[in-house]
């Protein structure tokens, strides 16, 4: 029996489903490692929150050793703020109008504020927004490395650094996110482009007489080939859980992975099909025709139909059937949308114990 399995089947607390289950001790080894192998290779660790949107979470990895936080909205920098994250970083390219332009304000007055910018009219933006306090939030340089995402071209980061210095910012430096490491068999070359990448956004920044102490590095997949000495900090997220992607990629063991989503057969109408009750508001919709939306560990089937509430799972017609009633663990092909879904995690202890986290900044979208 899987080791999934064997929770939910010796644990009479695990009834209810859908449910988000968390192994307590694998997220722990999880923070743990990411932390040794910063440490290891001199980098700063600031990791990414959008996976578990979890106070919780975030305060065991700064804990750990992690330096500060990277968010991905506004609305979930304001939630570690509350809790009292000392150093946020939102990589991402705001544009700050609305009620953002106050949010920004307050943010800035709580804690030590980064911001990603790649373009002059987000930074004008910016300064309108933050008027006199934007000498105490940093402009943090976005270029694209090859994953054809947002971002500049690297040689023109240093003229993107000069004009937000000239505008009254903090420029300490660039960062990336190499998303094509994304691919079967892409995770070493996503990491070379994201080196040359930031490599010549240094060279830029520096040609234009400015310093470059921030040279920040993203992503799980590529975290273990993003030693190179250019870069200053990583800022991988799905690390802390794992999922079926990073599986398939081999950027973890299947021992690696903290999470998976409790369900159970509600229907069993015929031989090789049973139906859960977990379909895309619970799992997401990252799958297509080859991976499935999602497996049963150790049974190696996979969902290969969701519909809102409802998750159809391929069976051989001619082999064990699941009846109606059957808990099954179902692991997520992607985590971060998954954690989104649910209002609590239920953290299984060591011990067998459960305990309810919640997740803080759920829905925090803006």
């Amino acid at each position: 029996m899987h080791r999934f399995s064997e929770i939910l089947a010796g644990n009479d607390r695990l009834q209810e489903s859908p449910a988000a289950i968390v192994l307590r001790d694998t997220l722990s080894e999880n923070i743990a490692r990411m932390q040794r192998f910063a440490d290891s290779h001199g980098k700063s660790l600031r990791p990414h929150v959008k996976t578990h949107k979890s106070i919780d979470i975030g305060c065991l990895q700064i804990a750990a050793g992690a330096h500060g936080i990277t968010a991905g909205t506004v609305g979930e920098a304001e939630v570690f703020a509350e809790a009292g994250v000392a150093d946020i970083f939102i990589a991402y390219p705001l544009w700050a109008a609305g009620s953002k332009a106050g949010r920004l304000r307050s943010l800035a007055c709580r804690t030590k504020l980064s911001i990603g910018v790649e373009s002059r009219d987000a930074a004008d933006t910016l300064s309108e927004a933050l008027g006199e306090l934007r000498t105490e939030v940093s402009l943090v340089i976005e270029i694209e490395c090859g994953a054809g995402r947002s971002g500049v071209d690297p040689r023109a980061a240093g003229a993107l650094a000069r004009y937000a210095v000239d505008r009254g910012f903090p420029v300490p430096g660039v960062y990336t996110y190499p998303g094509h490491g994304g691919v079967p068999g892409e995770r070493r070359r996503a990491a070379r482009d994201q080196e040359a990448a930031l490599t010549a956004a240094v060279h830029s920044i520096e040609a234009k007489g400015l310093s470059v102490d921030l040279v920040s590095a993203g992503s799980t997949p590529t975290a273990e080939f993003s030693i190179d000495r250019v870069i200053t900090e990583i800022r991988p997220g799905e690390y802390v859980f794992n999922d079926g992607d990073n599986l398939r990629l081999g950027a973890c063991r299947e021992s690696d992975i903290a999470l998976f989503v409790a369900a159970t057969v509600v229907s069993a109408q015929e031989p090789g099909r049973a139906i859960l009750d977990v379909g895309s508001k619970a799992l997401g919709r990252e799958g297509d025709a080859e991976r499935g939306f999602g497996t049963v560990p150790g049974l190696g089937h996979r969902l290969h139909k969701l519909n809102e509430y409802h998750g159809y799972l391929e069976l051989l017609a001619d082999g064990p059937q699941l009846p109606v009633g059957t808990m099954v663990p179902v692991l997520p092909n992607h985590v971060c949308p998954v954690v989104n879904s649910f209002d609590e995690l239920t953290v299984v202890m060591p011990d067998g114990t459960c305990e309810m986290w919640p997740v803080s900044a759920r829905g925090r979208l803006n």
